[in-house]
């Protein structure tokens, strides 16, 4: 079965009756109107406003396939089953239905509609906490459908209780979290007589691989600490794609799956080697380019830092992967796997960095760990590199003195970037919603004055002020900049409504709405106007009248690189 069969079947299981639910269309993966992290990492992420009680357009029963990326697991690529990138098959209850109905369609759709063995699958419930009672609704579901005790394990806190944050006393004021049920597929000692009678479901031997959890997301983090009800209780369940075709077609490895078969064997053609031979290099290549490839397609390029940062780092791990298969790989070589020109370009900047790397190598007559991190921090070079050109010199490397380098490193980052915002908003503060309504004045009323070849590069928006980059030629003129100005005071002094609709990216742009950004939202997004001097597709936070905003003065402008200025403003 492929990965497309097992998805289309989730999702007209959910769909059909008795479950009727509607599918939404997928969140992007970078998501502008979310501050608080780098790339979309679950399906439930964007949609946190309705867990906590605002109306969804689809209703309260929802159902979709989201594409997801989790820089936590990426020291993990390279084992049978974790990946950076993959997609997340979800299906959510809005203060609907609750654990009585979740457990046994879920089993069902294990078990009738993919046709996996129940005699197979373990699952785990929450023990209970201080502020949380332990789960017996849903040890008692489980059994009723069949799962003998023996097969059902009680964690605590930090396995079996969900939230973006972690365990409850790690969440911050105001976050959602709920305990969870998790199911497994029991693989058996055939795969590797290593494992034991001990065995249980988060040993992490191998032998359990986990396909599903279903959060009962019902609890919210209070100033004191405490937990407390919300108003409607939630279901979240999120299942990786990748691991259940895995498990439906009978094998633990993920990367023999439809997805991961033409990448392999374009690299076993590529380098002469064998996936069975050099597993870990053919997965971490084939997870990293298929992640790389995925983010840049959101319109990110390389850079050191935010979603540059992450987007140069999968391709220069993938890249040190290809040189233990084939040392005199080129960028071309990537360009036979995926034609991505983005990362086949950082590929060939790279490979200048690792070759003055290796001629650094040759002048050290030894390793120890602050030299491990020099190679890290100016060349680019992974410590398991680094570890495997010590170990063929039969030296070893201080792991320890290595962390330590590393955390120094990245508490001199933290510190120099304390106070920027992550992402193109700060927040969702009063300040930051009048600023960001005035960009969208901004941008209007520059192609107003300037012409329809002004359109959108970037923006950063913080409580204090916009910044916003453009496409034109040179710096506006001081009569220019007044003209900008006063256009978008006018529209204040008027003011104007600012409205949106939901519609799907194709009639928004039929309908005249700017979408220089489009690519970020997905198949369906907002569009917002403001009377008919501004229409423009967008996620973030919007006044509802332009006199909320105040008077807005242009501050500065500056010429950032060809055929772009920066503006600077804020509210008086």
């Amino acid at each position: 079965m492929t990965s497309n069969d097992v998805q289309e079947k989730y999702l007209n299981f959910f769909i059909s009756s008795p479950r009727n639910h509607r599918e939404i269309v997928p969140a992007p993966l970078v998501l502008e109107s979310d501050p608080t992290t780098l790339f979309t990492s679950a399906g439930m992420q964007p949609l946190i406003p309705y867990l906590k009680g605002q109306r969804h357009t689809k209703g309260k029963r929802l159902v979709d396939c989201q594409r997801s990326l989790r820089t936590v697991d990426i020291d993990e690529v390279g084992d049978n089953r974790h990946l950076t990138y993959l997609k997340m098959l979800g299906n959510w209850s809005l203060g609907d239905y609750f654990k009585e109905e979740q457990i046994p369609w879920i089993f069902e759709f294990f078990t009738k509609e993919l046709g996996i063995p129940k005699e197979k699958l373990w699952v785990s419930v929450f023990e209970g906490s201080k502020d949380v009672p332990k789960d017996v609704e849903s040890l008692e579901l489980w059994k009723k459908l069949g799962i003998p005790e023996s097969r059902i394990f009680f964690y605590g806190v930090e396995k079996n209780w969900w939230s973006r944050s972690g365990a409850p006393d790690k969440m911050p004021v105001g976050e959602i979290g709920g305990p969870d049920s998790e199911m497994f597929f029991d693989f058996g000692t055939r795969h590797n007589p290593k494992f034991g009678k001990e065995c249980h479901p988060n040993c992490d031997c191998g032998r359990f691989l986990e396909i599903g959890n279903s959060v009962f997301i019902q609890y919210q983090k209070n100033k004191d600490g405490s937990l407390s009800e919300l108003p409607q209780k939630n279901v979240d369940f999120g299942g990786g794609l990748e691991r259940i075709t895995a498990v439906v077609n009978g094998d633990p490895d993920i990367f023999k799956i439809d997805i991961f078969t033409e990448t392999i064997q374009k690299l076993e053609k590529i380098t002469g080697k064998t996936y069975k031979e050099n597993k870990k290099s053919f997965r971490v290549i084939a997870d990293h380019l298929r992640a790389a490839e995925s983010i840049a397609s959101e319109g990110v390029y390389p850079a050191n830092k935010l979603q540059g940062y992450i987007l140069r780092r999968l391709i220069r791990r993938a890249a040190v992967q290809m040189r233990t298969l084939k040392p005199n790989f080129t960028e071309f070589d990537f360009e036979k796997i995926n034609n991505n020109k983005v990362i086949s370009e950082e590929i060939g900047k790279f490979k200048q960095s690792l070759n003055k790397g290796f001629k650094e190598i040759e002048k050290l007559d030894f390793f120890d760990g602050k030299k491990a991190f020099d190679l890290y921090q100016n060349y680019g070079f992974p410590l398991e590199l680094t570890e495997e050109i010590a170990r063929d010199r039969g030296q070893s490397i201080n792991k320890d003195e290595f962390e330590k380098e590393f955390e120094k490193h990245q508490e001199l980052s933290r510190s120099a970037s304390a106070g920027m915002f992550k992402g193109g908003l700060a927040d969702n503060s009063i300040e930051v919603t009048k600023l960001h309504t005035a960009t969208h004045l901004l941008h209007a009323s520059l192609r107003k004055v300037l012409g329809e070849h002004v359109s959108q590069k970037g923006s950063n928006i913080t409580a204090e002020r916009l910044r916003f980059d453009f496409s034109h030629p040179q710096k506006l003129t001081e009569e220019e900049i007044k003209k900008v100005e006063d256009l978008i005071n006018e529209q204040i002094k008027k003011d104007l409504p600012v409205t949106y609709e939901v519609m799907s990216v194709d009639e928004a742009i039929s309908r005249g709405a700017l979408h220089f950004f489009a690519e970020k939202y997905g198949k369906e997004a907002k569009v917002y106007s403001i009377s008919s001097f501004s229409k423009e597709i967008c996620g973030g936070p919007h006044v509802t009248h332009l006199g909320e905003v105040g008077r807005v003065r242009i501050i500065k402008q500056e010429k950032v690189g060809a055929g772009m200025i920066r503006i600077y403003a804020g509210i008086i």
